[in-house]
């Protein structure tokens, strides 16, 4: 366009070779300015262009090394998480079972089950072995003191079963709910993990979001801005264009022949 633009301008200066070879200096001057324009012109749009062009490139590039950093931080983070679980797992589920076994104790699974829990403490060894040491302890005692048939020792030995079996219950009570507590803090570490970890990757896809959001918004300011130089480099085309011809009319040349500046005849210009 800006060639045709160049060509319908010379003809309209000098339509013949003789009247082209009439302009003399100021013919050339003139010339030389349209020129100078035109190459002006395409240069600023060259460098237009390829500046936008080096600067989508580098834009892209940043999206695809933001990306490639967000998947790798995401997968880290998952790879923790998963071996935070891991190593927590066994002591949340150690904690279920004794939870289960507190609650039998006390009934509240119901009195089969409380039976059940008692019975199998009174067949465990713990309380056959208290049993025996404490009936040992109370007979030799009687036994010293020459009171074996005395109703103090029957009273011992008819109360030393049941209280064992209470304290027994008790302490069997406390050791389940040592074991329960630590369940709960592992279950509780979990879920903090869990948060903690769905935090982490919500800040990362949106860290993530944010610079992708702003590469391609460089990306569009950098294109926007190269139409932008284009443009003005063309505008700035037509301004000297008309300069060069305003000032050849203004410095005496003629157009089309010997005529005046503004009467001599003119060829018709093709549109464009």
């Amino acid at each position: 366009m800006i060639s045709e633009i160049l060509t319908t301008i010379m003809a309209f200066l000098a339509p013949t070779p003789d009247v082209a070879m009439s302009f003399g200096p100021l013919g050339a001057m003139v010339a030389a300015s349209v020129v100078g324009g035109l190459m002006s012109s395409r240069s600023q749009a060259s460098a237009a262009k390829s500046a936008a062009k080096s600067q989508t490139q580098a834009s892209n590039a940043g999206i695809l090394a933001q990306t490639e950093a967000s998947n790798k931080a995401l997968a880290e983070q998952q790879r923790q998480f998963d071996k935070i679980q891991q190593l927590l797992a066994p002591y949340v589920s150690a904690g279920t079972s004794p939870l289960a076994g507190q609650l039998n104790l006390i009934g509240m699974n119901g009195a089969p089950a409380q039976q059940q829990a008692i019975e199998g403490l009174q067949q465990g060894p713990e309380y056959g072995a208290l049993v025996s040491a404490g009936e040992n302890a109370i007979l030799q005692n009687a036994s010293a003191t020459g009171g074996l048939r005395g109703g103090n020792v029957q009273d011992a030995l008819s109360r030393l079963r049941p209280e064992i079996l209470s304290g027994l219950i008790n302490r069997q009570y406390d050791r389940l709910g040592g074991i329960t507590g630590m369940g709960q803090a592992s279950a509780a570490g979990q879920a903090g993990f869990g948060a903690q970890y769905g935090q982490n990757v919500s800040n990362t896809l949106m860290g993530t979001a944010s610079n992708i959001a702003g590469l391609q918004g460089q990306i569009g300011a950098a294109q926007a801005g190269g139409a932008l130089a284009q443009g003005q480099a063309r505008s700035n085309l037509f301004s000297d264009l008309s300069g060069a011809v305003g000032m050849y009319a203004g410095l005496g040349g003629t157009f089309g022949g010997g005529g005046s500046p503004l009467t001599s005849p003119r060829p018709a210009v093709r549109p464009f």
